[in-house]
C-alpha cells in the first residue's frame, strides 16, 4: 500500500501549525428534539398516509448488482432458520414484527434488509428465495401500511431500497402475483417517504443512505426521472454536509467511513444497470472517501479501532475498495478528519489528533484525542480497545460504555478522567474543544506534535505529545507533557497514566529493572519499549476483534504525577530485531 498522494508532493503533507477547532459538547437542542418528534408524529396522520399514495408499479425497470459480500456466517444462520446479528439470534418462525423483542441495532439490521446480502453470499435463487419470501411477508404484514420508528426512519428506507432492488430476484421469485403487488407498492410507499423524510435525518451516513434510496428509487420504480433529478440534487446536498474536505464524513468513524462508501458504490450499480453514468459529483466524493478510508488501514490492510469502530479485517476493507474501481494512496495527512498517519518500512501509525465528533452526529463516539495505534507489517502492536459502537450484543452495556473512555485508548489520562465527558445518557459533555497540531518530514524522521485543552477546566493543564518515527521504521520516540493552562494553579499533586493497550497476540517479557519490556510479534520481530519519568506496570486490557468479540489482552501503563508546574514523561518502542 502507498501512503503518497497524487498532486501533493511526495507524501501529501503540508508542514506547520493549524488549528483544529470542533464546537459541540451539546446533543440535539430542544427544538431540534421537538421538530423530530413532531415530524415523526405526523407519520400517522391522514395527511402522509394521502402523501404516500399513488400508482403502484408493476415491475422494476432493472435489477442493480450488489457488488459486496455478505457475512457468511449470518448467511448460514439464514439458511439454519435464524436471522443473527453481533451475537443476538431470532428464529425466522418466531419472529414477531409486530412487537418486536431485539435490540436496537438487530432492528436496525433486519429493517434495512441488509441481511439479503449475507442470504445471497451463501445460497442460490432456489434455496434462498423461500427464506427472503417468508421473513418479508412477517415485514409487510407488520410495516407496509404502518408507517413508524424505526422501520420507516429515513436512512432505514433507504438502506432497504438499495437492498430490496438489488436482491429483487431474492424477493420477486415466486408466483404469487398478489405478494409481488404488495412488495412493489411498499417500495413506491418507502420512496414517497424518502421525498420528504431524506434531508430530516442526521448529516453524515445516515443522510447519505436515506438520499441513495431515493434516487435508486427514481432509477429503477417506472417513471422516475423527476424523482431521480430531485434525489441527484438532494444526495449531493447531503455529501457536502456529511464529508470534509479531505473525505472523511463528519462521524470520524472509520466503520462509518466504509458505510458510505460501500452505500454510494451501490448506487452508482445501479446507474450501471440504467447504462446510465452516476453524476461526476458522486465518483469524485468517492474518490476522496476511499483515500481517506486507506489512511485509518494497517499494515493488514484492516480498520484502526476509531470512534467504538471495530478492526474490520483487511479482507473485507480490500473487497470493498476493489469494488469501488477507485485506485488511489492513503492520506497521510486529514486534517479535516482528523487522523494523521506515520509511515516507514512498513511500520505504521495512525493518530487521532481531533476533538470527538459533534455529540449530535454520533452514537457510541470516543473520547480518543491525541491517542495512537501502531502496526508493524501485518501485525498490530499498540491498539485501541474499540468496539464501543459494533461489539457483540451480548456484551454488558457499562462494559460498552467504558470502551468509550479515554482509559480505552492509548494515550494520556489525568486523574482517571475522560478528556472529553461522557455523561449518563451517553451524549458527549464539555472536554476537548481546540487542538493544535504540528507535523514536519524530513530524511531522517517523521514528526507530529499536538496538544489539547480537554484537561484545562478540570485539572488546568494542556496535554501536548510528541511522535516521532525513523526513517528505517525501527524507532518511535514519544513524550507527553502536562503544560500548566491556567493562571490560577492548584495545589498539590495530579495523578496521571499513559496507556499503551496492546494487540492480544503480543508477547510481553518486563525487563528486570522494572523500566522496560520486550514485546514479540508473532512474525518473530522484537520491539523494545522503555519510558522515563514515570513507573511502567503490565495490567490486563481487552480488545474487540474484527467479529465484534472481546478478546484478552494486556496494556503498558506508565504512572506519575504532575506538580503544578507540569510534568512529562518520555518514551519509545525500538525495533530490536
Amino acid at each position: 500500500m502507498s501512503d503518497s498522494l497524487p498532486g501533493s508532493g511526495t507524501d501529501g503533507v503540508e508542514e506547520g501549525k493549524r488549528l483544529i477547532r470542533v464546537g459541540g459538547d451539546r446533543g440535539l437542542s430542544l427544538a431540534d428534539r421537538i421538530a423530530e418528534r413532531f415530524q415523526r408524529l405526523t407519520w400517522r396522520t391522514p395527511i402522509h398516509t394521502m402523501r404516500l399514495r399513488g400508482r403502484h408499479p408493476l415491475k422494476l425497470i432493472a435489477v442493480a448488482d450488489d457488488p459486496f459480500l455478505g457475512d457468511v456466517a449470518r448467511g448460514k444462520a439464514l439458511l439454519d432458520g435464524n436471522l443473527m446479528f453481533r451475537g443476538e439470534a431470532h428464529s425466522i418462525l418466531t419472529l414477531d414484527f409486530a412487537k418486536p423483542a431485539f435490540s436496537k441495532p438487530f432492528a436496525d439490521y433486519v429493517h434495512s434488509f441488509a441481511w439479503l446480502r449475507d442470504l445471497s453470499t451463501v445460497a442460490t435463487r432456489a434455496h434462498g428465495a423461500p427464506i427472503a419470501e417468508a421473513i418479508m411477508r412477517l415485514w409487510l404484514e407488520a410495516h407496509a401500511d404502518k408507517v413508524s420508528d424505526p422501520a420507516w426512519r429515513a436512512d432505514s428506507v433507504g438502506r432497504r431500497t438499495l437492498f430490496w432492488t438489488a436482491h429483487a430476484p431474492l424477493l420477486l421469485s415466486g408466483n404469487d402475483l398478489v405478494y409481488k403487488s404488495t412488495v412493489l407498492h411498499a417500495l413506491a410507499r418507502g420512496a414517497r417517504h424518502l421525498d420528504r423524510a431524506a434531508d430530516r435525518v442526521q448529516i453524515g451516513t445516515p443522510r447519505i443512505a436515506a438520499w441513495c434510496g431515493v434516487l435508486v428509487a427514481g432509477l429503477m420504480i417506472p417513471g422516475g426521472d423527476p424523482r431521480r433529478a430531485f434525489g441527484e440534487a438532494g444526495l449531493k446536498r447531503a455529501l457536502d454536509a456529511s464529508l470534509s474536505g479531505d473525505g472523511g464524513t463528519v462521524g470520524r468513524s472509520p466503520m462509518g467511513q466504509l458505510d458510505a462508501v460501500m452505500l454510494l458504490t451501490m448506487l452508482r450499480e445501479s446507474y450501471a444497470a440504467r447504462r446510465l453514468e452516476a453524476p461526476v459529483f458522486v465518483q469524485s466524493a468517492l474518490g476522496r472517501m476511499v483515500t481517506a478510508l486507506l489512511g485509518v488501514c494497517h499494515g493488514d490492510k484492516g480498520l484502526a479501532s476509531w470512534q467504538g469502530g471495530i478492526p474490520v479485517p483487511g479482507d473485507v476493507v480490500s473487497q470493498a475498495i476493489e469494488a469501488t474501481g477507485i485506485r488511489t494512496r492513503a492520506l497521510k495527512q486529514a486534517r479535516e478528519w482528523g487522523y494523521q498517519r506515520l509511515t516507514a518500512q512498513g511500520t505504521i501509525l495512525i493518530m487521532d489528533a481531533a476533538p470527538p465528533p459533534l455529540a449530535r452526529l454520533i452514537e457510541g463516539g470516543c473520547a480518543s484525542t491525541l491517542a495512537f495505534e501502531l502496526s508493524d507489517g501485518p501485525h498490530r502492536i499498540v491498539v485501541n480497545c474499540g468496539g464501543a459502537r459494533a461489539a457483540n450484543l451480548s456484551l454488558p452495556g457499562a462494559l460498552s460504555e467504558g470502551l468509550r473512555t479515554t482509559a480505552a485508548h492509548s494515550t494520556l489520562i489525568v486523574g482517571d478522567s475522560n478528556s472529553t465527558a461522557i455523561h449518563s445518557d451517553g451524549s458527549f459533555g464539555r472536554g476537548v474543544g481546540e487542538v493544535e497540531l504540528s507535523r514536519h518530514e524530513t530524511d531522517n524522521s517523521s514528526r507530529i506534535e499536538a496538544s489539547h485543552d480537554g484537561y484545562v477546566r478540570r485539572f488546568g493543564f494542556l496535554h501536548r505529545r510528541q511522535l516521532a518515527l525513523s526513517a528505517d521504521g525501527r524507532d518511535l520516540r514519544g513524550e507527553d507533557m502536562l503544560l500548566p493552562a491556567d493562571r490560577r494553579r492548584k495545589k498539590g499533586m495530579t495523578p496521571f497514566a499513559i496507556r499503551f493497550h496492546l494487540a492480544p497476540e503480543i508477547e510481553i517479557a518486563p525487563t528486570a529493572d522494572g523500566m522496560a519490556a520486550f514485546l514479540r510479534t508473532p512474525g518473530g520481530a522484537v520491539w523494545q519499549f522503555r519510558a522515563r519519568g514515570g513507573s511502567l506496570a503490565i495490567e490486563d486490557s481487552v480488545w474487540i476483534d474484527g467479529k465484534g468479540r472481546p478478546v484478552s489482552a494486556e496494556q503498558l501503563v506508565v504512572t506519575s504525577e504532575s506538580p503544578p508546574g507540569g510534568a512529562n514523561v518520555g518514551w519509545a518502542f525500538h525495533r530490536a530485531k
